[in-house]
């Protein structure tokens, strides 16, 4: 069953055609929403998008390049700038299916290029529709929304405005307390705050970036996180992977990828650890935020427990998961959150992207999402 608002027209393109993939890179800044910009990752994701395109070139499925010649060990050359001149160009040279490993958004020209309307049926997008990314991508009103719902476990939590700092404050009697960005990327602005002046201090820096933090109750227990794939032909409801488990945190956060890989603090739950039911009621949950919102492609939701050996809260559903993965030269320890719980399924990384190119959907169907709420 899918989720309000996206009625699905096709499922399983790869077995219907053999698909030419061009993968995009973020070369837009994202816009302003409700006063908040989501920051911009330094070169766009084309890392992750050289993985993506060199892994499935390997697969032996046809990927259009910008630069045929692209060296193995750059980055660079390897996937299209996610504007409208870029789209197209890649349209241009044979593209049947966009990997839209890229920041979407509203007004992105997946969602509004007149130039690919006419052709909207037959070009396939991997990736959320951009009204989707735009609505759910806000950790604040996400939150709201599950909240009203009753059935998602969520930290206790509150929302600064600059207006309203003491206030708040006033009614936190508890800590620590972590402080992040309404539209984050990776650990950006995530931090534990031990007391209140350091709450305060931290509340001042990220208003100076946005004008809305989140403030949520400090979960103390193990984290782990849970990537739930899309509907595809062979499975047509949300499912999850296994759980990974992250451990080494810095200074109570999970250090970004790019700082520390992700190989050297996280590995997948045991089938002894899986007997535990917190692990199987967090697994549910997730899935039922993904069918909610009507998820096309793997999402990640970060968990963690209250205490030691408590049950599990979602304190971070991420609508674009990193997706780097071993294969070229030098990118041996690159294996993502989520192609370590594929790999403890017997997918390598290469099996895994062509698990979720499944679940490509035609651009008019992303173009017609709906919000649930």
């Amino acid at each position: 069953m899918l989720a309000p608002g996206l009625a699905r027209r096709h499922i399983g393109t790869v077995g219907r055609a053999a698909p030419a993939v061009a993968v995009l890179f973020q070369a837009i800044d994202p816009p302003v929403i409700n006063g908040v910009q989501k920051p911009r990752k330094p070169g766009g994701y084309q890392d992750s998008g050289a993985d993506i395109a060199y892994t499935l070139q390997q697969k032996g499925i046809k990927v259009i390049k910008p630069d045929p010649a692209a060296p193995v060990s750059q980055h660079e050359g390897w996937s299209f700038p996610d504007t409208e001149d870029g789209i197209y160009a890649a349209v241009q040279k044979g593209a049947t299916h966009f990997w839209a490993n890229t920041i979407l958004f509203s007004s992105h020209p997946l969602q509004t290029s007149n130039r690919l309307s006419p052709i909207a049926e037959d070009i396939y997008v991997v990736g959320q529709p951009p009204g989707l990314v735009e609505n759910f991508d806000d950790k604040a009103y996400l939150n709201g929304k599950l909240k009203q719902m009753g059935t998602i476990t969520l930290p206790k939590s509150w929302l600064v405005d600059g207006k309203n700092t003491t206030e708040v404050l006033s009614q936190i009697n508890r800590y620590p307390i972590v402080g992040k960005p309404v539209r984050g990327r990776g650990s950006h602005g995530v931090k534990v705050c031990r007391d209140q002046h350091q709450l305060e201090t931290h509340i001042t820096t990220l208003l100076a970036e946005s004008p809305l933090v989140l403030l949520e109750e400090f979960l103390a227990g193990e984290e782990a996180t849970i990537t739930v794939m899309p509907p595809t032909a062979e499975r047509p409801r949300h499912w999850s992977l296994l759980p990974v488990t992250r451990f080494n945190h810095d200074a109570g956060i999970a250090p970004y990828n790019g700082v520390v890989a992700v190989t050297a603090n996280s590995r997948v739950v045991t089938e002894d650890e899986l007997r535990d039911p917190a692990y199987e009621k967090a697994m549910r949950q997730c899935e039922e935020v993904a069918r909610l919102i009507g998820a096309t492609a793997p999402i990640r939701v970060d968990v963690r427990r209250f205490e030691a050996r408590s049950g599990f809260a979602l304190f971070d559903i991420n609508m674009k998961p990193n997706m780097t993965g071993p294969g070229r030269p030098g990118r041996e320890d690159q294996a993502s959150l989520t192609a370590i719980a594929a790999a403890a399924m017997g997918w390598d990384y290469g099996t895994l992207l062509e698990k979720i190119l499944e679940g490509a959907q035609p651009l008019s169907v992303f173009r017609k999402y709906q919000s649930p709420f």
